[in-house]
């Protein structure tokens, strides 16, 4: 009971990976369908002529 409990442990740190790992397999297909619609208007080449006119 007096050992300090300060910061966090490696298992700690092991369980929140593998809890955003197994988050990112489930919705692989949402994160990837999301990915490319950013880039898909990031990378817009009709925008980018558009602004210089």
């Amino acid at each position: 009971m007096l050992r300090s409990k300060k910061g966090m442990g490696t298992v700690e740190v092991v369980i929140i990976i593998a809890v955003l790992v197994a988050l990112a397999l489930i919705f692989r297909t949402a994160l990837t369908g999301y990915a490319d619609k950013v880039m898909d208007f990031v990378f817009d080449d009709e925008k980018i002529t558009s602004a210089f006119t």
